[in-house]
């Protein structure tokens, strides 16, 4: 666990630290790689903010972890929301947002950081975002 010498952030730096180790294992990436994880869980995290409705979008950021609710909301333009995407447009939003080639490809990429996601917040939450989304994109969250 990081040490800053107040609980709160060092709370908040370990909740982060645990998904994003989340993201390299089910990716078995090592550490060393971090900033590859750092970008897989922006990218998506990135893409669903934007195509999700701006209730919808406040509702699921507000489940996320501190410091990952920072990366979420960074850069986010509300009355640019909801982006219209299917699951192939929005796969193809996160190969241009993440700059890494990986095995698997952004298929695999885009599950294990939804999967890693899914732990993090409540089932109730996660079963709000996946109805607040079309079905060709919803389908990427099962």
């Amino acid at each position: 666990m990081t040490e800053t010498g107040f609980s709160s952030f060092d709370t908040m730096v370990d909740k982060a630290n645990r998904l994003l180790r989340d993201i390299e294992e089910a990716n078995g990436w090592p550490k060393a790689r971090r900033k590859q994880s750092y970008a897989a869980l922006r990218a998506v995290l990135h893409g669903l903010r934007d195509r999700l409705s701006v209730d919808g979008a406040a509702h699921f950021g507000a489940q996320l972890p501190t410091l990952i609710r920072g990366i979420y909301y960074d850069g986010w333009k509300p009355s640019e929301t909801p982006v219209k995407l299917s699951g192939k447009e929005f796969l193809q939003r996160v190969r241009e947002d993440f700059p890494y080639a990986v095995d698997g490809g952004i298929e695999r990429v885009v599950r294990t950081v939804l999967e890693a996601l899914e732990r993090h917040v409540s089932e109730g939450e996660w079963d709000h975002l996946k109805s607040g989304l079309p079905n060709s994109l919803a389908s990427v969250l099962s």
